[in-house]
């Protein structure tokens, strides 16, 4: 997949996509890695500040200097459609832009992408990742929802389609069967009797399970309500902070933290169960465990296979790319230090997203927005491992995804040949 991706790459641009778990973040990761370690200059860019976090870049609205505007009427308001030079020498300096989440990407923030592009006489490769039947793009109020693809920016920016199939967190033939299904928002009778025999009783212990929230106070109050009901005292981890740019505020700390789904305070107990949000070489994003010890630096965790491990803070950076003199540099903003661990008697699914996870309930009738049911069942490892509470209105009415984006999707694999869908 790595030779098809750098083979496409060397005459194209490039767009990555797939269903949950098919390698998307990895691959993108191999590449970004390959090209780096050949010493060209990389952007790893997102729509918004969580998903360019997740990456480790930036936003493209901070890049490609756009401020606060959101179609090219608002940017030359702004008197922003003619940037500073040393925006376009940024721009012109990089060999690879890597944008990630394309499905977050409006029609006019990816023509305002493009204008910098011409602009800045780019002339490099791009590479959009992303799924559109997954997070379409935000919106203010009830403004109609434009993707990426339906602006003619698309069709000029020349991408090849790398479409990943499988799941690397499951290997059940008939769960891929419904998860496909549900993705696709086609449900016939054998997806709906699918659905209804993961509809199970909830074990009279809650601790042992994940209830999957659409609401962030829905998770928050759960897992208080829990953590109170363990025996032991509740210790607070702080988060650490760094801040290498003295222009940074704290306003831009709190947003950052948030960005990042880091609390100033982890709440913890001795004997809590905890979900990793990280990959390691003796853990991954969405394992489960129980605290063991708790100390200043170290967390002691035994995983549900029995197994105990060392847990020690991880850093989340905020970088800029920055022109000075003759080449461009990635700085340091600020750098928050927190153990890599969540409680994990509730989570959203919106965290939920890069997860692979075992022994947890999805509360369906916390489900609003389109493709947010697919993403949350998508998290498992396992058909046996996820318990379904039972929607009040029915499985029709909660699997639906974006006419648009549907329509888009399949005439796009109806496009590619049997050695493009792999």
């Amino acid at each position: 997949m790595v030779e098809n991706a750098l083979k496409i790459l060397e005459t194209s641009n490039l767009f990555i996509t797939g269903g949950a778990g098919s390698g998307k973040t990895t691959l993108t990761r191999t590449l970004i890695d390959h090209y780096a370690a050949q010493g060209k200059q990389i952007a790893r860019l997102a729509s918004t500040g969580m998903a360019a976090t997740l990456i480790g870049g930036q936003t493209l609205h901070s890049f490609f200097d756009l401020g606060i505007a959101n179609s090219q009427e608002e940017l030359e308001r702004n008197g922003k459609l003619e940037p500073a030079k040393k925006v376009l020498k940024l721009i012109r300096s990089m060999q690879i832009i890597v944008i990630d989440e394309i499905s977050m990407v409006s029609a006019p923030l990816l023509d305002m992408i493009r204008l910098r592009l011409l602009q800045s006489e780019f002339s490099g490769r791009l590479i959009v990742v992303g799924d559109f039947l997954q997070l379409p793009p935000v919106t203010r109020g009830n403004e109609p929802i434009y993707f990426a693809f339906e602006s003619p920016s698309w069709q000029r920016m020349g991408f090849e389609t790398l479409h990943l199939e499988g799941s690397y967190r499951t290997h059940e033939a008939d769960f891929l069967t419904l998860l496909e299904k549900v993705r696709h928002a086609r449900l016939d009778e054998k997806a709906h009797d699918a659905l209804e025999a993961l509809v199970k009783p909830l074990s009279d212990d809650l601790s042992t399970m994940t209830l999957l929230f659409g609401k962030n106070i829905s998770a928050q109050n759960h897992n208080r309500a829990q953590l109170e009901h363990l025996v032991g005292e509740i210790i607070e981890v702080e988060t650490y902070v760094t801040i290498h740019d003295k222009k940074m505020q704290e306003r831009d700390v709190e947003r950052f933290m948030s960005e990042s789904r880091l609390e100033a305070t982890l709440a913890l107990k001795v004997g809590a169960p905890i979900l990793f949000t990280r990959n390691a070489w003796n853990y991954y994003n969405g394992e489960r465990g129980r605290i063991t010890s708790i100390e200043e630096e170290v967390i002691w965790v035994k995983k549900a296979d029995g197994v105990s491990v060392k847990v020690e803070r991880v850093d989340t950076v905020k970088t800029r790319w920055v022109e000075k003199g003759t080449s461009a540099t990635e700085e340091k903003l600020i750098t928050l230090s927190q153990f890599p661990l969540t409680l994990a008697f509730a989570i959203t699914i919106h965290k939920s997203q890069g997860m692979s996870l075992a022994d947890y309930v999805i509360e369906t009738n916390e489900i609003f927005a389109p493709s947010q049911f697919y993403v949350a069942l998508s998290r498992s490892v396992s058909a046996h491992r996820v318990t379904l509470i039972r929607p009040n209105r029915g499985w029709a009415k909660l699997c639906f995804v974006h006419p648009k984006a549907k329509g888009f999707m399949v005439g796009t694999l109806s496009e590619l040949s049997p050695d493009e869908l792999r």
